[in-house]
């Protein structure tokens, strides 16, 4: 590409294509955890616990009510006008009445809750912040709570644990009340169901007055409303001379009216048949050979249809004849003169059917005119009767409405009077509240389990949560998709510790340490393959990655077959020499650049091994200044020519620029990482350094790694190689 690459570029690769939230990625992150994760959710449920012990237990009683709707026979003034029965809604009514402000008011001061301690504000406990605050004087100043208000308290406070609901399929009321006496709990639900019931007569008694003395206002005025209406109708029937309105219906002029309107139906379809048949003549009676038999009144009428037959048995005969005898037989001739005849006979009757349909249609039209001349009459007549009718009726509707307005006005008046009815409530209590045995809550049981598993959710996310806000390398993986490097070799962790692990390739060559360093002297030898001479050079992020020993141990591994030297170029906090033994004050890297010393006097051989040490010597003013000079890279290139591979183990990249000077005359740097503990962005910007400066990286070697707790953690695979290889040689670690 022609752009010019930025740093995040070059250590940034894409991620994968594959899914890294796949189920086992969250187990891992969860299990990696597991005694944070059951340690707070045992905390957690333990706090629930305590909580849940240290309430107050409530108690529930339950009172049944049985809502007796046909019972209620005392009218008020809405059903007064409407005459409306319950409905569906009923039982929801009864049910806001039971939970209403004002029966509250009455039970609280029947039970005198207002000074009961559990609903009195006045003996209410102070709260945990008013102890705390009480002291220091942060309390705010308390009103006096008077009688009206500590009432008011009670009863909004009771009706807060009353419930009325409706049970479904029945007549029922379920009355209950909540309290932290059960005792109380049981008095209040009864003591509610009682004053409902009284209530209800109460409120009876007190419509049925009201009714009572409103109907008796207005059944005097309606019985001279229907004296005046009966009298005003008996005086129309005098002056129109009417007996029984009841008949008009039935009288004579309506059943003539009748009648004629059905003949002057029947007069009207006779006309149009015999009009139809008598356009069908007129319209054939001019044309040549005129055929009369096609038209359907010809067709139908009895004399052409006998006349037909006749003629047809006459052709038969002579057609029977025709075949047995001559033309000239007797019996012949009489055969065509009787045909003859016969064809004769159906046109004469056939003229005579056509005239008497002209006849027809004229009778038809003349009847027709004179039925509807008759109607006429006729319906003049009914019309004025129907007037008559009309204003009769109107006479009679309100008499009649008069007389059922009064009616029922007098029913009422007489069902509001009976006192027996007062004596039926709208219900009873079938079931009254006992003492309930146990709470309804807390439910401790419940509440705990409940508890545990939120906080184990909970648990779970958090360790999620830290899981990924976790930045550490864990895994070669985490080297691969995150850095952009390869790893040449995951280092295992050695039982011990740090002074376990800087000689455990000399005392174990078979453990699995000694093997994952093989690996990397592989990985190392595969790279550059012509060069004959390798400069490698040993650095990571911070202190405390493990880059010293991984550089001792590569330098051992690489003298089993090669000429190695193993140089201390961190001088500044150098630590090779005193680590394998050497004095601190011996001469090394500083006094070889300087030409203080020759190869032959700083150059050491290791014990145990074939290798050379040459150490950092005594620590220059500014070490950077030295490893700068041509000196310096002229110290290498002789060293070169003395040994196959040397082995720099270099200062930390993000503390000095040491390692930068020195990776520029390396053929290839390692870059140490530990495993579960060096930040990537931090490892990602000492890579970038390097990059920046040219130095050839051959790949990362992750180190202190529990490949046991990797992989059962983060999927890491890398250690089954190694564990197949210890498990071969049943060598130890």
């Amino acid at each position: 590409m022609n752009r010019s690459a930025t740093a995040n570029d070059i250590l940034l690769p894409e991620e994968p294509q594959e899914d890294r939230f796949e189920l086992v990625e969250y187990w891992r992150g969860i299990t990696r955890r597991k005694w944070s994760v059951i340690g707070l959710t045992l905390a957690i449920t333990l706090l629930t616990a305590v909580i849940v012990y240290s309430i107050k237990p409530v108690y529930r009683a339950s009172a049944l009510i049985l809502i007796e709707t046909g019972k209620s026979k005392v009218v008020s003034v809405e059903e007064v006008y409407s005459g409306v029965s319950a409905n569906r809604e009923f039982f929801q009514t009864q049910a806001e009445i039971i939970r209403s402000r004002e029966l509250a008011s009455k039970v609280v001061a029947k039970l005198k809750l207002a000074t009961h301690p559990e609903f009195d504000p006045r003996q209410r406990e102070p709260s945990f912040w008013s102890k705390w605050t009480a002291p220091l004087g942060l309390e705010p100043e308390k009103s006096e709570i008077t009688e009206e208000a500590a009432e008011a308290s009670a009863v909004g406070q009771f009706l807060g644990r009353l419930s009325a609901e409706p049970l479904k399929t029945s007549s029922l009321l379920r009355v209950s009340f909540e309290s932290t006496d059960r005792e109380l709990a049981a008095r209040a639900a009864n003591a509610v169901a009682d004053a409902f019931i009284e209530n209800d007569l109460e409120a009876r008694y007190q419509m049925t007055q009201k009714a009572t003395e409103w109907l008796n206002s207005r059944v005097a005025g309606l019985r001279q409303k229907l004296s005046e209406s009966e009298k005003a109708l008996q005086e129309y029937r005098e002056r129109e001379r009417i007996i029984d309105s009841k008949g008009l219906a039935q009288s004579g002029t309506a059943k003539v009216l009748e009648d004629l309107f059905a003949k002057l139906g029947e007069a009207r379809q006779r006309r149009s048949e015999a009009e139809v048949a008598y356009n069908q003549v007129r319209a054939l009676r001019g044309t040549a050979g005129a055929n009369f038999e096609s038209i359907p009144a010809v067709l139908r009428n009895p004399v052409f249809q006998d006349a037909k037959k006749a003629e047809n048995e006459a052709e038969k005969r002579l057609t029977e004849v025709a075949q047995r005898y001559g033309k000239e037989h007797p019996r012949m001739v009489q055969a065509e003169s009787e045909l003859k005849s016969s064809r004769e006979n159906t046109r004469r009757q056939i003229e005579t059917i056509v005239s008497a349909l002209a006849k027809e249609f004229e009778v038809t039209r003349a009847n027709e005119a004179a039925v509807e001349r008759t109607l006429g009459e006729a319906r003049g007549q009914v019309q004025g009767v129907n007037r008559k009718e009309y204003q009769l009726g109107i006479l009679e509707r309100e008499v009649t409405s008069n007389r059922q307005l009064y009616d029922m006005f007098i029913g009422r008046f007489k069902e509001t009077s009976v006192t027996n009815d007062l004596q039926s409530a709208i219900g009873r209590v079938i079931d009254r509240a006992q003492v309930p045995g146990g709470p309804i809550r807390p439910n401790t049981t419940q509440v705990i389990r409940t508890a545990f598993v939120l906080a184990l959710l909970f648990s779970m996310a958090v360790a999620l949560l830290l899981d990924r806000l976790d930045n550490t390398v864990k895994s070669s993986n985490d080297v691969e998709n995150r850095l952009g490097v390869g790893v040449l070799s995951t280092i295992p962790i050695v039982a011990g510790g740090k002074d376990a692990a800087k000689r455990a390739y000399l005392k174990d060559p078979n453990s699995v340490f000694s093997e994952s360093i093989r690996t990397a002297r592989t990985g190392v030898l595969l790279s550059s393959i012509d060069e004959e001479h390798k400069v490698l050079v040993v650095t990571s992020s911070v202190p405390g990655e493990g880059k010293t020993t991984f550089a001792m141990s590569l330098a051992f591994a690489h003298a089993q077959t090669k000429r190695v030297l193993l140089i201390d170029a961190d001088m500044r906090r150098p630590s090779v020499a005193k680590t394998l033994g050497f004095d601190k004050g011996t001469a090394g890297l500083s006094e070889y650049i300087s030409g203080a010393a020759q190869a032959s006097q700083v150059i050491v051989p290791i014990d145990d091994t074939e290798a050379k040490l040459l150490p950092a010597g005594h620590i220059p003013p500014n070490p950077l200044e030295l490893l700068l000079s041509p000196k310096f890279e002229l110290a290498i290139n002789r060293l070169k020519e003395l040994f196959d591979i040397i082995v720099i183990d270099s200062p930390p990249v993000q503390l000095v620029s040491d390692a930068l000077i020195i990776a520029q005359h390396a053929t290839g740097v390692i870059y140490v990482i530990k495993a579960d503990d060096t930040p990537y962005p931090l490892a990602r910007q000492g890579l970038i350094k390097l990059r920046r400066s040219g130095a050839p990286i051959l790949g990362v070697a992750l180190n202190q790694m529990d490949f046991k707790r990797a992989d059962r953690y983060y999927g890491e695979y890398s250690g089954y190689a190694t564990y197949g290889y210890k498990r071969y040689y049943g060598s130890k670690t």
